[in-house]
């Protein structure tokens, strides 16, 4: 990832991603062990890796995505909202998404949704959408 911007964006940049995968996760109203199993494997294997940032307590920032994830889950947040509000992230600083980041995303997105009885018709629309936002405005990287 680049250095260019600040610690806090790049925190912000885990947590909104945390709200991705919870839309993803709760796309069919209900998020299952295996899924939640998923992103926390997912994270120690592709998220952690690809940066040293660390958030405010000195952990790296990449636990960002668990921590927000299972928040939203213990407060009932819906799907809609949730990927919502990873749009609007999105569209606002879609310079730090590069390809990389964005195949990680859609790679690790699925990944999640076909943990638990493969994807189901919530998931893949959701997945479509993500799609789409990100065919919308390529960044190049």
């Amino acid at each position: 990832m680049e250095k260019s911007y600040s610690t806090s964006i790049w925190n912000m940049f885990y947590q909104k991603t945390g709200y991705l995968f919870f839309a993803i996760a709760m796309a069919d109203k209900s998020v299952h062990t295996k899924e939640i199993d998923k992103l926390k494997s997912l994270v120690r294997e592709k998220w952690l890796p690809i940066d040293d940032i660390e958030d405010e307590y000195g952990t790296d920032a990449a636990f960002q995505i668990e921590v927000v994830f299972d928040w939203l889950l213990e407060n009932e947040k819906n799907s809609d909202e949730s990927f919502l509000e990873f749009v609007e992230f999105y569209e606002e600083n879609a310079s730090l998404f590069s390809k990389k980041i964005k195949s990680l995303l859609f790679e690790t997105a699925s990944a999640i949704a076909y943990s638990f009885a493969n994807k189901n018709k919530a998931e893949l629309m959701l997945l479509g959408k993500l799609q789409l936002l990100f065919s919308a405005a390529p960044v190049d990287s």
